[in-house]
């Protein structure tokens, strides 16, 4: 048992390796003190400001000072983080071996997982077609879209939690989940601001 244990720690870590590498090589910091100013701003409304500062200061050129682009952006990296997180539990579920528990908490993540998946999409969907005849539509959709993502998540974080569900799985699971759901709280906290702003922001 504990050779199988050992063997999924290093398969789920070297899947996490790949992909954290594969995210450094395609995304390289770098340096624009204003745009940076403007992202760390921003951020520091949200519930995890370093991890959203970390997420949105690599696309600070493109950002610039857009809160239009800034959301667009923040939304962007939580679908990526959401598929990403989605396709390493299908890997983990395929494993031999997991506690029952732990491949039933699985099957059920999975699928609020790609739930949240599919409502990020359509909050992206939904910003595209903003203008300002529609932006109070818009931006109330959105927002609901998000608020759904991020509720799926937390039932998904429930679905792990509990003393009796160790192992290498359930807790290298249950980490990824809870970055997609703090990047999503982060993203949703930027729409409201964004929202909330006075004559709304357009590029």
């Amino acid at each position: 048992m504990e050779a199988t244990s050992s063997h999924h720690g290093l398969a789920i870590l070297f899947i996490v390796l790949t992909s954290q590498i594969a995210l450094t090589l395609a995304y390289p910091p770098f340096l624009n003190d204003r745009n940076i100013e403007y992202i760390k701003s921003s951020c520091s409304a949200t519930t995890y400001p370093k991890l959203c500062y970390r997420s949105l200061s690599v696309y600070a050129s493109s950002i610039n000072t857009s809160p239009k682009v800034l959301v667009h952006t923040a939304l962007n990296v939580t679908l990526r983080a959401s598929k990403e997180t989605s396709r390493l539990m299908v890997k983990i579920s395929r494993f031999h071996g997991l506690e029952p528990r732990v491949a039933a908490a699985m099957a059920d993540c999975i699928e609020v997982i790609g739930d949240s998946v599919d409502e990020l999409q359509q909050s992206l969907g939904e910003l595209g077609h903003i203008s300002r005849s529609n932006i109070s539509l818009t931006m109330s959709d959105v927002q609901t879209w998000v608020s759904a993502a991020l509720t799926d998540e937390d039932t998904c974080m429930d679905g792990f939690a509990g003393n009796n569900m160790n192992g290498y799985a359930k807790t290298m699971a249950r980490k990824r989940i809870i970055k997609v759901a703090h990047l999503t709280s982060n993203a949703l906290a930027l729409i409201n601001n964004y929202a909330s702003t006075q004559g709304y922001y357009l590029p």
